[in-house]
């Protein structure tokens, strides 16, 4: 695909005996909202440890835009522009909102972080984060200690880290995990916005924002993707059905 922002080549994962994901093969043209579901341990967050390279691959090739990062740490595939949020809200609670995201600002252009309370200060940081969180929504919370946010609002914090690092490639990791009605309608109206300017690639156990969300679903089971297609698509399919969706989509 010549437009390709991310592809998977032959993936694999083994701890010993277990197989976890198992000759991943995908690619996701640029701007695509993409999103990659399946029942609990079908491998999801081990694959996208994968991508974002926080654990190393047993076999195969990621490569984005072309160019195979497959050996780069995972800090490269960042400054290259793989971005990922985490499952597990991963924010520094002492911290301000600001400081949070200025960071992530200060690790993208390189600068040193032994003074980061004094460069935190610094309006090259400061802009970037300051737009960052007004595109999430919590630029009114910049000065609030990040411990001090719901739930919901430190997944906002969570995306503005994130954009800070402007992701060619925006992995999201269970991003409405543990959020109320309210707090998943802000979260997947942010991401709504978002289509389309960042490639995007979701794991999500919400079918509803799932569907709602996605150009095309991929279907992780036991490690092998058995489907891939648009929404509609992915709802008739029998296999998928039979696998993983059963009487969830009627």
């Amino acid at each position: 695909m010549a437009d390709a922002m991310l592809s998977l080549r032959h993936l694999c994962k083994s701890y010993g005996a277990l197989t976890v994901t198992d000759d991943v093969t995908l690619t996701i043209p640029k701007g695509e909202f993409h999103a990659i579901i399946g029942p609990n341990g079908a491998g999801k967050t081990t694959l996208i440890h994968q991508i974002s390279g926080l654990i190393p691959s047993g076999s195969g090739h990621v490569l984005l835009e072309g160019e195979d990062v497959t050996r780069l740490p995972l800090p490269l595939r960042v400054r290259q522009g793989l971005v990922r949020s985490f499952q597990i809200t991963s924010i520094l609670p002492g911290f301000s909102v600001l400081e949070n995201v200025a960071l992530a600002v200060q690790a993208r252009i390189g600068t040193s972080f032994r003074f980061f309370g004094r460069a935190a200060a610094e309006e090259r940081l400061n802009a970037p984060a300051r737009a960052a969180l007004d595109e999430v929504g919590l630029a009114d919370r910049a000065e609030t200690r990040a411990g001090l946010l719901s739930h919901g609002e430190k997944r906002q914090l969570e995306l503005a880290i994130a954009l800070a690092a402007e992701p060619k490639v925006l992995l999201l990791d269970e991003p409405l995990a543990g959020t109320g009605p309210e707090e998943s309608a802000v979260l997947i109206a942010l991401l709504q916005r978002l289509k389309g300017r960042i490639t995007i690639l979701l794991i999500e156990h919400d079918m509803e924002a799932v569907f709602a969300l996605a150009d095309r679903v991929s279907v992780l089971v036991y490690g092998r993707i058995i489907a891939t297609g648009t929404p509609a698509e992915v709802r008739d399919n029998v296999d998928v059905r039979v696998a993983y969706l059963g009487e969830e989509v009627t």
